[in-house]
């Protein structure tokens, strides 16, 4: 690459976020940060900004801005407050890439605007393809935008893709950890705690996600990714449970070879490579030794122990809005589950019953997609206050 890239990272203060502020510390030439964001860690983000000393900053929590603006007045950074300046800072001619790491249904709308003002995306947000892929993938396709993944299963499809665009697939095969509570039976998930749930075996993320690993929400919302991202049929994506997390994704094509991509459990790769495409730049990532892994192994998931997988192949299958009443309804739960109000084992059930519930639009538009969030959390919360 000649001149750098200039990056907006929606969410720098969590854990992609920092995690991209690492890719772009080791690649100061390569690239250039335009834009950060964070909705309420305030110092964090001011720290962020007077090390990489962005062209402007958005606080989403607008209680917080009198004291980054105050801190950042002697570099000169833009500062800005509230959820409308993070749709609207994306549109900013200076930005190349918008990296969307923010949590859940949040990313959909900035991701919207970014695509309009033609900035490729590197999503790490999963949420927004499950809400509206058809939407989003459209306003791409017409706005001659590429989105690059950045989930670590997502971006070993594309990687096992490339040179590859013109072969059809057979299908895809997402590998998922098992998470905590992997072989685990419902008798035991009747008790897990909040403190056993957030104990990853293999990667370190965000409370939220990490919730829905544990419970294989996580991976249900992936398949549903997959979909949209590379033009699949429900049964052309199979999930595997692989404990080891090298095998990050499979591609099967047509004459019944496979592709994998293989690598230590680091998101910094997949998120460098969703910067740097198609360039491969050197890193000092720790490297994969065979020797330290002699077993790797696979099994099929439980779908009836976990039933959130099973319920997003459903919403996936019935198509239209069911996706984001899925996703709005899990967003809840999670949050409940966070706060102790619900079990773990209850976040499938109240998610089945808004499923239920909610009002099903075959063909939804935008602003459909924004109504059915907002009903879904609604019917979920009044489920949970029932339940109590």
């Amino acid at each position: 690459m000649t001149e750098p890239k200039r990056v907006a990272i929606l969410g720098s203060t969590g854990s992609i976020g920092t995690q991209t502020l690492e890719v772009i510390r080791q690649h100061a030439s390569d690239f250039q940060v335009e834009v950060l964001t964070a909705q309420n860690n305030a110092d964090l983000l001011i720290e962020q900004a007077l090390e990489f000393n962005p062209n402007a900053v958005v606080i989403g929590n607008e209680q917080h801005y009198l004291k980054v603006k105050e801190a950042l007045i002697p570099k000169d950074i833009k500062v800005f407050a509230g959820q409308k300046a993070i749709a609207q800072v994306v549109e900013m001619e200076t930005i190349d890439v918008v990296l969307t790491a923010l949590v859940g249904y949040s990313g959909l709308i900035p991701t919207v605007h970014a695509i309009k003002s033609g900035k490729q995306i590197a999503l790490a947000n999963k949420e927004t393809m499950v809400v509206a892929g058809e939407i989003i993938t459209a306003l791409a396709k017409e706005n001659a935008v590429n989105i690059y993944p950045v989930d670590s299963e997502h971006s070993a499809i594309f990687q096992c893709l490339v040179g590859e665009f013109h072969n059809p697939i057979e299908k895809i095969i997402l590998t998922a950890s098992g998470g905590p509570f992997r072989g685990k039976d419902r008798e035991f998930l009747k008790s897990v705690t909040k403190a056993q749930a957030l104990k990853h075996p293999n990667w370190e993320m965000g409370a939220k996600i990490t919730i829905d690993s544990a419970s294989l929400m996580n991976k249900g919302l992936e398949v549903i990714e997959a979909k949209w991202l590379f033009g699949l049929k429900t049964e052309q994506i199979d999930v595997i449970v692989h404990p080891q997390s090298i095998v990050h994704s499979l591609v099967q094509f047509e004459d019944g070879s496979l592709k994998a991509q293989l690598g230590l459990p680091d998101m910094r790769l997949p998120i460098q490579f969703a910067l740097s495409y198609p360039d491969r730049l050197k890193s000092d990532f720790e490297r994969f030794d065979f020797l330290n892994y002699p077993n790797l192994t696979f099994e099929q998931p439980d779908k009836n122990t976990f039933q959130n997988l099973q319920l997003a192949f459903d919403a996936l299958a019935k198509g239209g809005n069911a996706p984001c009443i899925l996703n709005a309804s899990n967003e809840i739960v999670v949050a409940a589950f966070l706060r102790e109000e619900v079990g773990f084992l209850e976040m499938s059930d109240l998610i089945g019953e808004a499923l239920a519930k909610a009002e099903f639009i075959a063909h939804p538009t935008l602003d459909d997609y924004i109504a059915t969030d907002l009903r879904a959390r609604e019917i979920t919360q009044e489920l949970i206050k029932k339940n109590k």
